[in-house]
């Protein structure tokens, strides 16, 4: 059963950054789009960032310029990036797959990670 596992949450003050990671276990990694999606208090999972298994990265237009994904597949590992950050960005994190046929993820939800911007 494929797993992920969020970390690098954190409070942080607005123009802050942080650094998320997501190690997904199984064999599920290599060849899918990875994506980043948080979930907002009383709000549905949203899509923050994708990434396919070449590099290439689409973003939502809300975090565009400010947050940047990356994988490493050696690792099987996940990454996003955020600078800049806003109180509009708190949330709890998750990373799952990305279908294109259905337009969202196709695993289960890990524990995710929380992110929380506050002066």
């Amino acid at each position: 059963q494929v797993q992920f596992v969020e970390s690098g949450g954190g409070l942080v003050q607005p123009g802050g950054s942080l650094r998320l990671s997501c190690v997904a276990s199984g064999s599920i990694f290599r060849p899918y789009v990875m994506g980043w999606y948080r979930q907002a208090p009383g709000k549905q999972h949203e899509l923050v960032a994708t990434v396919n298994g070449g590099g290439s990265t689409n973003y939502a237009d809300s975090v565009k310029g400010r947050f940047t994904i990356s994988r490493d597949n050696a690792k099987n590992t996940v990454y996003l990036q955020m600078n800049s950050l806003k109180p509009e960005d708190t949330a709890v994190y998750y990373c799952n797959t990305w279908s294109p046929l259905t337009q969202g993820p196709q695993r289960s939800w890990g524990q995710g990670t929380q992110v929380t911007v506050s002066s």
